[in-house]
């Protein structure tokens, strides 16, 4: 989520935390279209997070 987003704002993204304390919220320095401009960060982020999946 880009932590310069004016429509969802980084609270609502944290109150994820809150219905599941296992939930990752990880905030780019980037606005709305987040896909656009960080798209390679990203792609790597979840990547890396399928990957600590258990089979």
């Amino acid at each position: 989520m880009g932590n310069e987003d004016p429509y969802f704002l980084p609270p609502g993204a944290e109150s994820y935390n809150r219905d599941n304390p296992n939930a990752r919220v990880k905030f780019y320095n980037t606005g709305h279209f987040a896909w656009e401009t960080h798209v390679q960060q990203i792609g790597e982020d979840i990547y890396n997070f399928l990957k600590e999946l258990p089979e």
